[in-house]
């Protein structure tokens, strides 16, 4: 492979999600500035009740502001009197408060928990009666009256506290309390990193497509191109419906390790470190390559060759690993066909699309196979009532209890059981054409049939094979086109 490609692919990956992360974090700030109540973030309104004078903020957790610039940020407070009374509620330095209330029995609020709501207090003992709140002048912002009661209070550096009581300093203060700040430097955060997150995303997937276009460049597409969805020359012309142009073709290797595969979680992980940026690559080129047959019919050739390597490395990874566990040969580091390995992947170049096809085939009209899909690799979740409450058990995928169940075997016996291995081949190769056409490859739909065994390929007729010999009158058994290969 090209490292220079390899290299732009990978920052090409990293660049676009760190785009999309800024630009989501951006767009999210923006829509949760715009949505707040008058620039505000709002809490819901709680209930709080106590039977001394006042209801203060905790000690430990009182407010510490360091010294800021101004106009960092705004706290908006709203308290309402659930008895009826009116309600007062202010804010000022720690100190002023702490004079304020000497003597006083008053309550501190030490936590909140929100789910489900519950506010631990600590009660302060006193035998004064406190003087009238809205007489005192030490408060830096403050409210009373009937009603919800509202006040503003810029951050400014110190340490505050907030106070709510009975507007006439009785005890029992009953309130529903609500909590909002608005951040001055918050819309403008928001507009800087949602554009520096687009620039980011734009340049990350420009370079990942140039990386995947010089990965997919050097070869021309398949030569069997031409040959449509009908049979490949050398094949016989009824066989039409027994070939796909994806096969996919695994061989089960003699001898192999009864252990390994309890390791081979470990030894792929280089392989999925480096799929992980070409998987990435391949979403963003499929994206690119169905507005490309949207708007021209055609696949481009070294995207459409990049994506093809892409599908064969995962499958030579899986066929190593826990899809299959065929082989014990590590698997190259390519994008190529290597005939020399037991596992791989041939999709036939298609000269020409459907422009239409592409906006429906990979959601809409591939759901019955996605349905079966999800049933061979997906988990199922059952629902059981547990003394009256629904709960939920899952249950393992079917690919995966037949490689566990091949594994086990092969632990004890040292054999892996063709016929096991027949089975689970022609589960992946399902699930590989379906892969193919939801991924815009083909137009041809995938059969609903489950082809069994290692080879994907129909054995080709030479074209100077002599006719077979007629069939006796007595016998009216048709003649059947050559079988698969196993």
């Amino acid at each position: 492979m090209k490292p220079g490609f390899i290299l732009m692919l990978i920052f090409g990956t990293i660049l676009s999600l760190l785009g999309f992360s800024l630009a989501l974090a951006g767009g999210t700030a923006a829509v949760v500035t715009a949505r707040g109540d008058d620039g505000y973030l709002i809490s819901p309104a709680r209930s709080f009740s106590v039977q001394s004078f006042a209801l203060t903020s905790p000690r430990m957790s009182a407010i510490e502001v360091a010294e800021v610039p101004v106009n960092l940020g705004t706290l908006r407070l709203r308290a309402a009197s659930t008895a009826g009374d009116d309600v007062f509620i202010g804010i000022a330095r720690q100190a002023d408060v702490d004079r304020y209330l000497a003597g006083v029995n008053h309550t501190e609020l030490r936590s909140v928990n929100v789910t489900p709501f519950r506010a631990v207090y600590r009660e302060i003992p006193g035998t004064a009666t406190p003087q009238d709140p809205g007489e005192q002048t030490f408060w830096a912002t403050a409210a009373q009256g009937p009603g919800t009661q509202e006040i503003d209070w810029d951050l400014a550096g110190g340490s505050w506290s907030v106070v709510v009581m009975n507007a006439d300093a009785s005890p029992g203060v009953t309130v529903a309390l609500q909590a909002g700040v608005r951040f001055g430097f918050l819309g403008p955060l928001a507009v800087g990193l949602l554009l520096i997150g687009l620039v980011l995303l734009l340049l990350g997937l420009l370079l990942t497509v140039f990386g995947a276009i010089g990965l997919g460049r050097g070869g021309p597409p398949s030569a069997r191109s031409a040959a449509g969805p009908g049979p490949a020359p050398g094949y016989p012309a009824d066989a039409a419906e027994s070939r796909y142009p994806a096969r996919l073709h695994g061989t089960l290797d003699v001898g192999i390790s009864r252990w390994l595969w309890l390791f081979k979680w470990i030894l792929i992980f280089p392989h999925v470190v480096v799929l992980f940026f070409f998987w990435f690559g391949f979403v963003v080129t499929t994206i690119v390559a169905g507005f490309a047959i949207l708007f021209t019919g055609r696949y481009p050739v070294s995207l459409f060759q990049f994506n093809v390597g892409v599908l064969r490395w995962s499958w030579r990874v899986s066929f190593y690993a826990y899809s299959a566990l065929g082989t014990d040969r590590y698997p190259p580091f390519s994008l190529a066909s290597d005939p020399a390995y037991p596992a791989d992947l041939e999709i036939e170049y298609p000269e020409r699309l459907s422009h239409g096809l592409v906006l429906v085939k990979s959601w809409l009209l591939a759901i019955p196979h996605l349905l079966v899909v999800a049933a061979f690799t997906g988990t199922a979740s059952t629902w059981l009532v547990d003394g009256g409450d629904w709960v939920t058990g899952n249950t393992p995928s079917l690919i995966g209890v037949l490689v566990l169940i091949a594994a086990v075997i092969l632990l004890f016996t040292g054999r892996y059981r063709p016929a096991l291995f027949d089975v689970i081949l022609g589960i992946n190769r399902w699930i590989f054409r379906v892969t193919v056409y939801t991924a815009l490859f083909r137009d041809e739909y995938p059969p609903f049939r489950l082809d069994q065994g290692g080879a994907d390929a129909l054995v080709p007729v030479p074209a100077s094979a002599p006719a077979p010999p007629a069939a006796p009158a007595a016998a009216a058994d048709p003649v059947t086109p050559p079988a698969a290969a196993d």
